[in-house]
């Protein structure tokens, strides 16, 4: 599960937290789809996964949440890598309006 924490409209990725995050996972892949325009490429991050549920914001790089027509739905997805690279151990979504009401 994936929780995103709102730090308003934003040129850098919001705050997470993630939980029943796999064992053997080093890595955790972030990626974001602005669901009203999919098209965009908003980028994605990878972080070294330290086995804390809290991902601060700006953790990785990324074009962050911030539509100049109002609110969109974007959806999150945290994909767990193992310590080789080569195995999705899991993967996990959310959705969220930014900005938020």
């Amino acid at each position: 599960m994936v929780v995103v924490k709102s730090n308003g409209c934003s040129s850098k990725p919001p705050a997470f937290t993630v939980n029943g995050v796999p064992a053997g996972t080093k890595t955790l892949k972030f990626a974001m789809t602005d669901l009203n325009v999919p098209s965009y490429d908003h980028g994605g991050g990878t972080v070294t996964y330290s086995e804390s549920a809290d991902i601060p914001a700006g953790s990785f790089s990324y074009k962050g949440p911030c539509p100049p027509d109002g609110a969109h739905d974007y959806k999150f997805v945290v994909t767990a890598i193992n310590a080789a690279g080569d195995t999705v151990l899991g993967r996990g979504q959310a959705v969220r309006a930014f900005p938020p009401n």
